[in-house]
């Protein structure tokens, strides 16, 4: 809390990182992370984003086109 904007600069920096919002309700900020695979993808979550300082937790919701 307090921290959002510094987190989407942050967020925007990484690669595969695609689109960042600064929402209201249970979560702070949600972020579009795209890949050519599955492993970049996981990757980019365990190793980027959930190491940086003030990120305190993550949900992770894959789309599935149908």
């Amino acid at each position: 809390m307090g921290a959002e904007e510094q987190l989407v600069k942050e967020l925007r920096g990484i690669e595969n990182v695609k689109e960042v919002y600064v929402v209201y309700g249970v979560y702070d900020i949600v972020a579009k992370v795209e890949s050519d695979t599955m492993e970049k993808v996981k990757e980019t979550i365990t190793w980027k984003i959930r190491r940086l300082d003030r990120v305190r937790s993550t949900l992770t919701m894959i789309v599935v086109e149908g």
